[in-house]
């Protein structure tokens, strides 16, 4: 059927639009097309890798404390192979803990540092670098252990970080200091928990 003049203006009209603009749309289309396709890949490989996360790390608490190498090894895993997921920092918790009573310290320092670096929840990297300057506490690293305690971390924890700010700088003879650190300790920490009283009888025994 013969097209009338209007309609051969239209058609010449889209195909002038076509040639200048039809490469940018295609491209544009193709960009959106593989932008989708890649979402729903990364949303299933992430969703693989929670699920399979989830299960190793339950295998990982109901292990034996006095298995000691298997604990080692699936935490291992976790964090090498998922470390994206929430499961690796607490999988770096429980490691470091095995090695503490190994007596390899180096090793769960290690592990310590990395849950406070790569840990997916706030509260693991709060707890891993309170452990942490624990232990560095312990081996008398105590400029280590302060500057452990000085990252910043859930206000959850603020109680329990001052507590041990004040038992460093005891240690370092830094009696005015450790007295401020005890008494933010007290404001922080719940009045009704064990820690509160102990922290409160450190507190009374630097005097006035």
């Amino acid at each position: 059927m013969a097209l009338d003049l209007e309609e051969q203006e239209q058609l010449d009209a889209l195909k002038t639009w076509w040639n200048t603009y039809g490469n940018l749309l295609t491209s544009a289309l193709l960009v959106i097309v593989l932008a989708l396709v890649a979402y729903k890949g990364w949303a299933y490989y992430q969703h693989k890798q929670s699920t399979e996360a989830s299960t190793k790390y339950e295998a990982l608490i109901k292990l034996d404390p006095k298995d000691t190498k298997e604990i080692q090894t699936i935490s291992a895993d976790l964090m090498d192979h998922y470390a994206s997921t929430p499961y690796a920092g607490r999988a770096a918790l429980t490691v470091a803990v095995t090695n503490l009573t190994l007596n390899d310290t180096k090793s769960a320092k290690a592990q310590l540092a990395w849950a406070a670096q790569n840990a997916k929840e706030s509260q693991i990297q709060a707890i891993a670098n309170l452990q942490l300057a624990g232990v560095q506490f312990e081996e008398k690293s105590y400029d280590e252990a302060l500057k452990t305690l000085a990252t910043k971390h859930d206000e959850g924890f603020d109680g329990l970080y001052a507590d041990l700010k004040g038992d460093i700088l005891v240690a370092q003879n830094k009696k005015d200091e450790a007295r401020t650190a005890y008494q933010e300790a007290l404001s922080k920490l719940d009045a009704e928990g064990r820690y509160y009283h102990f922290t409160e009888h450190k507190l009374e025994s630097l005097g006035s």
